[in-house]
């Protein structure tokens, strides 16, 4: 088994260092972490060709972001590789609240069947980066280059040119586009003078993995002022590898360094595993780190040539797992409008869509979690009196499970007010409105054989989704077809048992077609489109209109 935390990779000399002058591509991708790695692998499916700098040579260092939602994982379907992710993580769905040592309630993130994916996978983001490296390792158009940091950008009206120094010395580099996911201390974001705002948080948290020879159902769990830690907060779930992850909070007055030792964080684990009835289970303390953070995010994530995804433009609380998966969900809103603009495809301005769409989702992640953040961490007498209160009332009345915030988990935003979309002129009824990220179901073939929906989805196209049988059915295929476009058609065959579940996700009737983007966003929809409607919609979803 590859052991992914000691991985060091080659630093390889290439070419463009020696270049007499600086060699030119279409597109630079500044930090290869989890939304710089799906970013270039995404771009390179579409054909085009990616260089991908890392300022070291080595993966993420201890867990870090674990918690991987459906939607991410859908997204890691479409790079694929989904299924190895899916394979190695720990899959749950239930997460459990207690207040003091009682338990308050319990939740269900994914109560509806019919979805390929789990509500989340808990995998540590060495994995999940070693993964996204050996999948862009298959892609010919994926250059990753190791040790090679950026030191300086001069932006110009036709591209960048940056500066890249590595163990052999410096050299240079023009891209037309330069993608900034080179993390929340962003070096692109500070030589461009720009900056993120929002509010920190004074509050200093614990994170430490462990590995201990208990089984536990795999569920989350999370505790508000528990006796084994009174006061604060506790949350506990599990990874891959038999490891849990156990987050503690400590106040803004504990001292980083001293709770970081493992003389300190022992009694805490100690404790915890005392409480609930594992006494004299052994544990090892595999990686630890002390944390604040921040909600906060940059005005504007596009500047000129310069887009900034991720970290590097946006931040939140770890409460409800926004990070990552905002970052990759950036990535796969990014990279099919980039690969529009480059090949020609669509005018630029498809990526200022990018901007106000992922600064509209970072505001929505933004709220969600600082919201979380002053119910977890309540900051006066008051805040602490309501929330106690909540609690309390949450074990017999289910409005009040309503008001419990133990981190609102990553849902996809739902981009309603996307200039891309187009207004419906047809009645629909449901959640896949133009803006939402289309869902999974179960679909059936004439042929007897089943599948997924999203599979069946273009991996870099629009696709039309087309339900029913029957003359309505083939009067929209014909339309279709009459529009001269070059998208994938997916036929749900709603007289075919097994694709019901489909036909009530997205409210369908004998002809009607879903459009949706190469993200998979819905873009258009209609109970029995014309040609001209099609190609209308799919310009405007290219900003060409």
């Amino acid at each position: 088994m590859i052991d992914y935390q000691s991985l060091r990779f080659d630093y390889r000399r290439h070419v463009d260092q020696d270049a007499a002058t600086p060699a030119r591509h279409p597109v630079v991708v500044v930090g290869a972490g989890p939304v710089g790695l799906t970013l270039a692998i995404d771009l390179a499916l579409r054909q085009v060709p990616v260089v991908l700098l890392d300022n070291d040579n080595t993966l993420s260092s201890g867990s870090r972001a674990i918690c991987f939602a459906k939607r991410t994982l859908e997204v890691f379907d479409r790079l694929g590789c989904g299924d190895r992710m899916v394979d190695k993580g720990v899959s749950w769905n239930v997460g459990k609240v207690f207040f003091h040592d009682e338990q308050v309630y319990r939740f269900d993130l994914l109560p509806e069947p019919g979805h390929e994916r789990p509500a989340f996978i808990n995998l540590q983001q060495y994995y999940v980066e070693g993964y996204l490296v050996e999948r862009a390792a298959e892609l010919p158009l994926v250059d990753l280059r190791w040790n090679n940091k950026v030191t300086g950008i001069e932006q110009r009206e036709d591209g960048a040119v940056l500066t890249v120094e590595t163990p052999e010395g410096s050299y240079r580099l023009q891209a037309d586009y330069v993608a900034a996911c080179d993390g929340s201390r962003s070096n692109l974001r500070q030589m461009l003078g720009l900056e993120a705002k929002g509010r920190v948080f004074r509050d200093r948290f614990l994170i430490a993995d462990i590995t201990m020879d208990a089984h536990l159902p795999t569920e989350r769990r999370f505790w508000f002022d528990p006796s084994f830690h009174p006061g604060q907060s506790v949350l506990l779930h599990k990874q891959a590898d038999g490891m849990w992850r156990v987050d503690f909070q400590l106040g803004w007055d504990a001292d980083p360094v001293e709770e970081r030792k493992p003389e300190n964080i022992t009694p805490r684990v100690r404790a915890l595993l005392d409480s609930i009835g594992f006494e004299g289970v052994q544990f090892q303390i595999g990686w630890a780190s002390v944390y604040t953070f921040a909600c906060q995010r940059m005005e504007r994530f596009r500047h000129g040539r310069v887009l900034f995804a991720g970290d590097s433009a946006h931040g939140v609380s770890p409460f409800g797992a926004r990070g990552a998966n905002s970052g990759v969900q950036d990535a796969d809103n990014l990279a099919w409008k980039l690969a529009a603009v480059v090949q020609g495809q669509a005018p630029e301005a498809l990526l200022d869509s990018y901007a106000s769409e992922r600064e509209y989702a970072a505001d929505e992640n933004i709220r969600n979690s600082t919201r979380a953040t002053d119910f977890i961490t309540p900051k006066s007498e008051v805040s602490r009196l309501f929330r106690d209160a909540v609690l309390e009332l949450t074990k017999r009345h289910a409005f009040a499970r309503t008001l419990v915030n133990s981190g609102r988990l990553s849902v996809p935003s739902v981009l309603r007010d996307s200039p891309l979309n187009t207004p419906d002129a047809d009645a629909f009824s449901g959640a896949m409105v133009p803006g939402a990220a289309a869902a999974d179901a179960p679909v059936a073939h004439a042929d007897g054989s089943t599948g997924w929906l999203l599979r069946e989805c273009h991996v870099s196209q629009f696709t039309a989704l087309v339900f029913g049988q029957g003359e309505a059915a083939e009067r929209s295929l014909g339309e279709l077809k009459a529009s001269d476009l070059p998208l994938h058609v997916v036929r749900v065959e709603d007289g075919a048992k097994g694709s019901e579940l489909a036909t009530q996700r997205y409210d369908a009737r004998p002809g009607t077609v879903y459009l949706l983007r190469p993200d998979q966003h819905v873009c258009a929809r209609w109970r029995q489109p014309s040609a001209a409607d099609i190609r209308t919609a799919v310009d405007r979803a290219l900003a060409k209109a």
